[in-house]
């Protein structure tokens, strides 16, 4: 197993993932009680969060605006802007029986704790389990990730959209949630879940 080039990963197959009806925005406290039953009981979870980009020299990051939970056949987006959404995402994080698996988990963290007083407990960086996985000097991002262990093109293109706008846009959801359902299956395909 090698780091493909971008060209390489432009000729595979897109990671198609979860679909519209697959994926739960946390709106109201409803909706966090529910995604807090359906996910309690789960043993991992993809994680990731979206924060909106910074374009101005000495901007400060208003910190995550996202947060994204999945399992392999759903995902849930928590939007920081909701109160019971970050107590519900809060509950699922700091929870150690649940390993929470993403890549380049390390500032997501730091963000969630900085900005929302969010520790996350029992977490997996799939970035440096590939990196030492292969013997690659530099960490190993969801794309290249997903190229080398599912051979297939994770898409890219809402990534440095506005993520502080509300409500998301359909490309926005299906990249947030994708990019953290990404995660429980390149974990699964490698045996770490």
């Amino acid at each position: 197993m090698e780091r493909p080039t971008k060209e390489q990963i432009k000729a595979l197959p897109f990671y198609i993932g979860l679909g519209l009806s697959d994926i739960k925005i946390i709106e109201n406290a409803q909706d966090a009680d529910q995604a807090l039953s359906a996910l309690a009981n789960e043993t991992c979870l993809g994680f990731d969060t979206e924060t909106k980009p910074i374009f101005r020299k000495g901007e400060e990051s208003p910190g995550p605006a996202l947060i994204q939970l999945a399992t392999e056949s759903c995902a849930y987006l928590f939007p920081t802007r909701f109160p019971f959404a970050v107590n519900a995402a809060r509950v699922l994080l700091s929870n150690e029986g649940i390993q929470k698996v993403g890549f380049g988990i390390k500032d997501d963290n730091k963000a969630l704790r900085n900005k929302l007083d969010i520790e996350v407990a029992n977490t997996q960086d799939l970035s440096v389990i590939l990196k030492n996985k292969v013997g690659e000097k530099n960490t190993i991002g969801a794309r290249a990730a997903v190229a080398m262990v599912l051979n297939l093109c994770l898409r890219k293109g809402a990534q440095i959209s506005n993520w502080g706008a509300y409500p998301l846009k359909t490309s926005q959801i299906l990249y947030a949630a994708n990019d953290a359902h990404s995660a429980i299956c390149v974990a699964k395909a490698l045996g770490n879940k």
